[in-house]
């Protein structure tokens, strides 16, 4: 992670947490409008690990992603990092979150995901199939009929891959 991101996200983590979120991923630069500032949020695990924590009690609302972007907004303020002018966007993380550290991993073991490493293992980077266990600062994930222990201080990017059925039998419900 760069620098630049990586004190965004120590600023802004404990007000995330303060709220009662976990901060799930932060994204900052240049766009067309101007510097923009991602925060993704999202409420934490419940106890347990695997696909039963995937709904929490609820899910993040409008007024908690207003209410930790005026937190977050203050904190900024005070320790005045961001020099040019920014647009400050808080969002929960969607059906195809990111995964970034060893305990989204776990909570998410048995779901569909995409992972991309920077420099690979066994010859290969991308990687699309069913997580497994997370834990020693390694990933399991099941694709192509084998399983594959990929470290997670390498990956470039990994999202979960929305299962599109089981979401139109929640929305029915």
């Amino acid at each position: 992670m760069r620098k630049e991101l990586q004190d965004l996200w120590l600023l802004a983590e404990p007000q995330v947490r303060d709220a009662g979120f976990d901060l799930i991923e932060v994204q900052f630069g240049r766009e067309t409008g101007g510097y923009i500032l991602r925060l993704f949020i999202d409420v934490p695990a419940t106890a347990g690990v695997g696909p039963m924590t995937i709904q929490p009690a609820h899910n993040v609302q409008l007024d908690d992603c207003e209410r930790v972007s005026r937190n977050v907004s203050a904190a900024l303020d005070v320790a005045d990092v961001i020099k040019n002018a920014y647009q400050l966007e808080v969002s929960s993380p969607g059906l195809d979150r990111p995964l970034r550290r060893e305990r989204d991993f776990a909570r998410f073991a048995g779901e569909s995901a995409r992972i991309r490493l920077n420099d690979g293992v066994e010859g290969r980077r991308n990687f699309h199939g069913t997580l497994g266990a997370a834990r020693d600062g390694r990933v399991e994930i099941i694709c192509d009929g084998r399983s594959y222990s990929l470290p997670i201080d390498d990956i470039a990017r990994a999202n979960l891959v929305p299962d599109w059925e089981r979401e139109f039998h929640r929305s029915a419900s």
